[in-house]
């Protein structure tokens, strides 16, 4: 599955304004209504990979949170979250092509980073249906493999070319070169 950029997701909010904005972290379980969005990070990533390969890419990690003791019935309309989003925006442009994240936990489900799967129209729900991320091998992505080989070499490791060696040939021969004072220059 690609993941979903900060355009493709914006755009999903903007389409649905009037509806009420749910997050589904597990099969049949919602975000309690009372959350809050806290804050919205960018997050530039530049890292190194197990074969020396450099990569980079941009998140934009949405994160929610559920204060105590704090009970509601109806969790807050898409309009509210794009306000938010607005205020973000006005002093932090967010990269449309950045790879969206949610961010949440709760006493009964470690805080973590998770993608938008979907997102679905259930009645007056806009439901953002929240997968884990996972961790992938980008030596495999590029067509490698991970692990070891035949001969126990790390599959990742860069590839190193070795050069013949050359052996040099001296085409000047001692009899015909010029020498100081040979007069020959």
């Amino acid at each position: 599955m690609e993941p979903m950029n900060w355009q493709t997701f914006k755009e999903h909010l903007e389409a649905h304004t009037e509806q009420v904005l749910q997050f589904r972290y597990a099969p049949d379980t919602l975000v309690e209504a009372s959350y809050h969005i806290t804050e919205i990070k960018q997050a530039p990533i530049t890292s190194v990979d197990c074969g020396g390969v450099m990569n980079a890419w941009t998140e934009v990690i949405m994160q929610l949170w559920v204060p105590d003791n704090e009970v509601q019935d109806r969790a807050m309309q898409v309009n509210k979250a794009l306000s938010i989003v607005a205020l973000v925006e006005k002093v932090l442009p967010l990269n449309p092509n950045a790879i969206v994240k949610i961010e949440f936990g709760n006493s009964q489900f470690d805080t973590r980073q998770m993608l938008p799967n979907a997102i679905i129209t259930e009645g007056e729900n806009l439901v953002v249906d929240l997968q884990a991320d996972s961790v992938q091998c980008k030596a495999i992505e590029r067509g490698g493999s991970c692990g070891t080989n035949e001969q126990g070499e790390e599959c990742c490791t860069p590839v190193v070319e070795v050069k013949p060696k050359v052996q040099l040939k001296n085409l000047v021969s001692s009899a015909s070169a010029c020498t100081p004072g040979s007069g020959c220059c």
